[in-house]
């Protein structure tokens, strides 16, 4: 049963209609005390209810009542209602542990779609996950620690809702590789996977490259064109650093999500998406919360199931699996030798799997058709960060710090200064070099 709580009689009733027009079972009480009520005698699967009700303008009655009814119904996933105008009532509504939030006049298909994707998540067991690496898109997500199998389990339990993921882990760390096996084991992997790296988008074309342009909407707008939220219709749109997002870009985002609605430029007429949003940053997007730099409702629109892969260097058994798998995929016949291969798992990697990669196929092309030694290893990476070592490299994060200041000055200079090269040398992209560059404020 489904408990509906509103103090307007039109809501109730069409809510009360949509859900049981959908197959559902549903229950509409008026206000908290009904509501009360009605949790003490039955726990429901899902309470949908608003902010606001009789004089109250300020929500506190609503958030009242949220907090009571995650005492007495912790299992019941719980989404908000309230006005456009209001979103940091529903924001705070989250804080205290609502699972979704909806703006009035809502879209019937964005409501639907969520209390689908809320149901579905909380009777979702822990044991029906699969372990390791089995799935569509999982052949190329190498490894078996302990760490990767947390990460893969948590795909093939969220993969089959609708429920907007984020996926947070330093550059090189697989993240779309995550997206895409999320996609390809959801019902929409039948549709298109579709990719937007943000971080290489400026402000002045992103409502053209994400809502498309009728031609005549500016100077260079010779024909019609789809944004990316057409092309992902029916599928999933891969929003990958989300964290460089400017904040007016960031309104804009969080209207397409909130209203599932789109205007491409040139156009007054809203048109409709239907898309699974799965997004990644290698920031953190709760300090730029705190800082004021990332809006906290669309924050809390996007992290609605939140993935972390580990660095590298936090699952260096799966490094023996990554070097075979990707000498695999060289062509060559060389192999590593045993203490070629412990010396690329001593490095500490803040490329992470990026430049691992990179490491492999530079000694591939180098090796010939040869046994590959730590010394080619040293030579064709040239010498590489310092080895890792548990009495310094483990207990000191400066001493890491200091390590890849000094590979970024290193890259740097052999690449003149070239960031872009640079950043390819060491496996990160120009967005992830430049903020090291800032942190570590190298000169250019």
């Amino acid at each position: 049963m489904i408990l509906i709580i509103d103090d307007d009689d039109a809501i109730r009733a069409s809510l009360t209609f949509l859900l049981k027009r959908s197959g559902m079972t549903a229950k509409a009480v008026p206000g908290p005390k009904e509501a009360l009520e009605e949790v003490r005698q039955q726990e429901p699967e899902l309470i949908l209810m608003d902010m606001n009700y009789s004089l109250s303008t300020s929500g506190e009655e609503g958030l009242e009542l949220l907090r009571k009814m995650r005492i007495l119904a912790p299992s019941s996933p719980v989404i908000l209602m309230t006005a456009w105008g209001s979103i940091s009532l529903a924001v705070e509504g989250m804080r205290l542990g609502a699972f979704d939030f909806i703006t009035k006049p809502w879209d019937n298909m964005a409501l639907m779609d969520r209390i689908r994707t809320a149901l579905h998540l909380n009777s979702a067991q822990e044991d029906s996950a699969v372990h390791g690496n089995t799935g569509r898109g999982f052949e190329k997500i190498i490894g078996k620690s302990p760490q990767l199998r947390e990460v893969l389990d948590a795909v093939s339990r969220v993969a089959p809702t609708g429920a907007s993921v984020l996926i947070t882990g330093e550059s090189g760390t697989g993240k779309e590789l995550i997206a895409e096996a999320i996609h390809l084991n959801s019902p929409r992997s039948s549709g298109p996977f579709v990719k937007v790296n943000l971080g290489g988008l400026s402000t002045s074309l992103f409502d053209s490259e994400m809502f498309g342009h009728k031609k005549g909407a500016f100077t260079d707008a010779w024909t019609d064109r789809k944004g990316r939220f057409e092309l992902a219709d029916k599928g999933t749109i891969f929003l990958d650093e989300i964290g460089e997002l400017e904040p007016v870009c960031q309104v804009k985002l969080l209207r397409v999500l909130q209203d599932r609605t789109f205007e491409p430029l040139g156009e007054s007429i809203p048109r409709k998406t239907d898309v699974r949003v799965v997004s990644a940053t290698n920031r953190d997007l709760s300090a730029m919360v705190r800082q004021g730099l990332f809006r906290e409702d669309l924050y809390y629109r996007l992290n609605l199931i939140p993935i972390h892969l580990p660095p590298l260097r936090e699952r260096r058994e799966d490094i023996p699996l990554l070097i075979k798998y990707f000498a695999g995929q060289s062509g060559s016949r060389a192999e590593f030798s045993r203490d070629a291969v412990e010396y690329l798992c001593r490095l500490p990697w803040p490329g992470n799997i990026r430049e691992l990669k990179n490491a492999v196929e530079r000694a591939m092309i180098m090796g010939g058709d040869s046994l590959i030694s730590k010394e080619d290893i040293e030579r064709c990476i040239d010498s590489g960060p310092k080895e890792h070592s548990p009495a310094s490299t483990e207990s000191s994060a400066s001493t890491l710090e200091e390590m890849e200041r000094a590979r970024i000055r290193r890259a740097l200079a052999d690449c003149n200064g070239n960031v872009t090269r640079a950043a390819a040398s060491l496996g990160i992209t120009r967005a992830s070099l430049y903020r090291r560059i800032e942190k570590y404020k190298i000169e250019l």
